[in-house]
């Protein structure tokens, strides 16, 4: 086995150079190539099972819903927001803008009243297509401050019959249906006059320090990163893919354009409580999610092994070992010996065939985006044969910029530029990133866009990084969450929570702190879930959260955790002392965003008497 070099890669250009020209033209390209294939499944109206629909399925009811927003008025690049969970009627509305000319202004449904305002208003989108009553409440609440919305459509249930503002899905589309009628051409029509250059998508960023920014990002960018994912050979038009990622973000949202460019199916659910019920059920080929989500079945694995102990535990210790020596094995780029590759199928056929079975068996592997992979999880899963291919990219460059390949991944690194994409390191460190996926500017922020973008067209990214000799880059931090302590040294937080995550199977944040100071001190949250089977092993079963914080066995317990987290990192990074927080860290307390990444500075701020008691 040859080391993975990124200038050894076979791409197969053509893809890029023959992409379609827009994403409405690559999804009606792909409905007139592949009709009669599956497109999308999706949880049955009935509750019963699964419901299926083939790509020409979805073009007639997108194509309905299309003309139903031009017969609303819907001009060309004008906004469409929608806010809604991840589901089937997401994609249909996300497809219908685009096809009808517009843009979508994606909106997550849990964005508080106040800011789905300001999105809304700040965007000038004309339509919101609203999931249900509570996505409704949010807009009435403030619907003084947004006259240009002309119409809501309600995805969820009939309209109500005394509001004229508020209509419904089926309604959108009997509007479309008369309109077809008259004018069978007037969706082609829209989609004729759309160019590469027009505006497709309007991604508010997530917000972890201020108000969200607006990221546009035209038809080009989108067709670009799904034709240069596919120029790689990572995917074919077997894959089966699920889907529950929000849509809302950038990483849910290439992989809703990536099947149109590909032709695989997608089952959709956002249901994030049914993903390993779903898993066995859909038996997907591969499935995109953020870090946290494979943190937690590593740990729930893990955990659920040793608390029966025994003979399984020893079994299941002595595979992983096997396991684990077969992944370093290929890392370093070496045959197994025949002796390790008799131990490993033995280990494979005992343990690691069962483990694969409950994520359905037929994975070839995980994407991970949106925030740090412990190398350590990551390897755990290589070790039983699942492949967990971490990538990066942010809304202002389409998400995947860079993204390990299933032939050559490494640990720790978010892989290599996607073809046509350019990766350099700043002389402070900076990741800097230029390409076709890269946004034109932020809505109506010129002063945002010339702070991000150079005159020579370079994204900086915010994060630091370096890239090795083989091409692959290593994120290290982000450049505005590193400190430095009192006796100059730098710290980099997001890297030490990332290894803490792999080391603690019970916690649900860490967030360092030690700006100026002469030693660390941390805050650590709880995952309930996960620490639910502790308690109940510690004598503390059925008692809340709070309580599990407080007691001495949660401290002595962390405590080993965090001696084990000090062991590997230099003097100047060590947790010198914590406190593990009543409560978990939500969305609803907006201390995390949708997308699953920490706002550090809410929650420094929300809990500053900690942190001064943990320094008096």
């Amino acid at each position: 086995m040859a080391p993975w070099r990124a200038s050894d890669e076979v791409v197969d250009w053509s893809k890029i150079e023959e992409r379609a020209p827009t994403v409405a033209r690559m999804f009606t390209d792909r409905v007139a190539a592949s009709p009669r294939a599956e497109a999308f499944r999706f949880p049955a109206p009935d509750g019963n099972g699964w419901a299926s629909v083939t790509w020409s399925e979805a073009g007639k009811r997108v194509r309905t819903l299309a003309a139903g927003l031009i017969a609303l008025g819907v001009q060309p690049e004008q906004r469409v927001a929608l806010t809604s969970a991840t589901r089937y009627e997401w994609v249909l509305a996300d497809l219908a803008v685009m096809c009808a000319g517009a843009a979508t202004t994606t909106v997550y449904p849990t964005t508080t009243a106040s800011d789905i305002t300001f999105i809304v208003a700040n965007s000038g989108s004309r339509v919101v297509v609203a999931e249900d009553e509570k996505q409704l409440a949010k807009l009435r609440e403030h619907r003084d401050q947004l006259p240009d919305v002309q119409r809501v459509v309600l995805i969820d249930g009939p309209a109500p019959a005394d509001d004229e503002w508020v209509i419904g899905f089926d309604d959108l589309a009997a509007l479309g249906d008369h309109l077809l009628a008259e004018h069978p051409d007037a969706v082609d029509d829209r989609i004729a006059q759309i160019s590469p250059d027009s505006l497709a998508t309007l991604i508010y960023t997530s917000g972890t320090t201020g108000r969200p920014k607006g990221v546009r990002l035209p038809h080009s960018a989108w067709t670009y990163e799904a034709a240069s994912i596919d120029a790689v050979g990572i995917f074919d038009s077997e894959d089966l893919q699920y889907l529950w990622l929000p849509l809302s973000h950038v990483f849910g949202k290439i992989l809703l354009i990536l099947p149109l460019q590909v032709g695989f199916p997608t089952a959709v659910d956002g249901r994030v409580d049914k993903i390993v019920d779903n898993l066995a059920v859909v038996r997907p080929t591969f499935m995109g999610a953020a870090p946290r989500i494979f943190e937690k079945a590593y740990a729930r694995i893990v955990g659920t092994v040793h608390d029966e102990g025994g003979i399984k535990a020893k079994i299941f210790d002595w595979a992983l070992g096997v396991g684990l020596q077969m992944s370093r094995t290929r890392q370093a780029g070496r045959e197994p010996s025949r002796m390790l590759t008799a131990r490993y199928r033995l280990a494979d056929r005992l343990v690691f065939r069962t483990i694969r079975d409950r994520f359905g068996g037929r994975l070839k592997f995980f994407v991970s985006g949106s925030a740090p992979l412990d190398r350590h999880v990551a390897q755990w899963f290589d070790a039983v044969g699942i492949v967990i291919l971490e990538g990066y990219g942010l809304s202002e460059t389409s998400a995947a910029s860079l993204v390990n390949r299933p032939s050559a991944y490494r640990f720790g690194s978010v892989g290599w530029p996607i073809p046509g994409t350019e990766v350099r390191i700043a002389e402070d460190g900076e990741i800097l990133i230029k390409g076709p996926g890269v946004m034109p500017g932020y809505h109506d922020n010129p002063e945002a866009t010339a702070e991000s973008l150079d005159a020579d067209g370079w994204f900086h990214t915010g994060d630091i990084g370096m890239i090795d000799q083989d091409g692959f880059v290593q994120i290290t931090d982000r450049k505005k969450d590193m400190f430095k302590t009192s006796t100059g040294k730098y710290v980099a937080p997001s890297a030490i929570a990332a290894t803490f995550k792999g080391i603690c199977p019970y916690v649900g944040e860490i967030i360092i702190h030690g700006e100026g100071k002469s030693y660390c001190v941390a805050l650590i949250s709880l995952d309930a879930e996960s620490v639910s089977e502790w308690a109940r092993e510690n004598g503390m079963a059925g008692r809340p959260l709070d309580e599990i914080a407080r007691s001495d066995k949660a401290m002595a317990m962390m405590r080993a955790y965090v001696d084990q987290l000090n062991a590997g990192l230099n003097r100047w990074e060590q947790v010198k002392k914590f406190t593990i927080l009543e409560r978990e860290l939500t969305v609803e307390s907006g201390e995390i965003t949708p997308s699953m990444k920490l706002k550090r500075k809410i929650v420094t701020n929300n809990f500053a008497d900690r942190i001064s008691e943990l320094y008096s």
